[in-house]
């Protein structure tokens, strides 16, 4: 198979995995959002990278945004959001970042493909992203074996980091048209010091 025929396959299982977002629980995302004083972002490996350009984007927009675990990050209070991206909802930094905002009374939203994870449970809002869960790869593995394939469309987490990463610069899209923004007003707010 050809490199651009996976892109091809890829993006396609991106597409389908937008189609079965749950727009309720995106505008509940959106609410919660405006109505805290800063947002916190969260995410382990891939994830925290995704998680990190969304942040970006985030102060682009005007919000008061950080990311967990740099040094210039305040204490979370309970007028903020935790954003925390997870696949798995498992990963046991993310789990322990969103226990810890949760004692402090902060509300917590989740971008991952586990809605009953130990995360999932946390959240007040949760936005589901299908990806592979760890549980069903061996099932997986062993179904492509039988059918002769013996390679995966894309490893690890790479199908739900594609579709996080999509649907949070779509939701940054959707976030201008509801607040009348601009890429010149978010271009404004872009660093200077490259």
């Amino acid at each position: 198979m050809a490199v651009h025929e996976r892109m091809v396959n890829l993006a396609d299982k991106v597409s389908e995995n937008a189609k079965v977002i749950d727009e309720k629980a995106v505008r509940n995302l959106i609410k919660r959002m405006d109505r805290a004083k800063s947002l916190f972002l969260a995410g382990a490996g891939r994830s925290g990278y995704v998680a990190k350009a969304f942040a970006m984007r985030l102060m682009h927009l005007g919000y008061d945004v950080h990311v967990v675990g740099e040094a210039t990050t305040p204490a979370i209070t309970r007028k903020d959001l935790l954003i925390a991206v997870s696949g798995s909802g498992e990963t046991h930094s993310i789990v322990s970042i969103a226990q810890a905002a949760k004692k402090l009374n902060a509300h917590i939203a989740s971008v991952s493909s586990n809605p009953r994870s130990a995360l999932g449970h946390m959240c007040d809002t949760i936005i589901v992203l299908k990806g592979r869960l760890a549980a069903k790869r061996e099932q997986e593995y062993l179904a492509r074996q039988l059918e002769g394939a013996h390679e995966p469309l894309a490893p690890l987490g790479t199908l739900f980091e594609l579709s996080a990463m999509i649907f949070f610069d779509s939701l940054v899209e959707e976030i201008m048209v509801l607040k009348k923004q601009s890429e010149e007003s978010m271009r404004a707010r872009h660093t200077q010091l490259e």
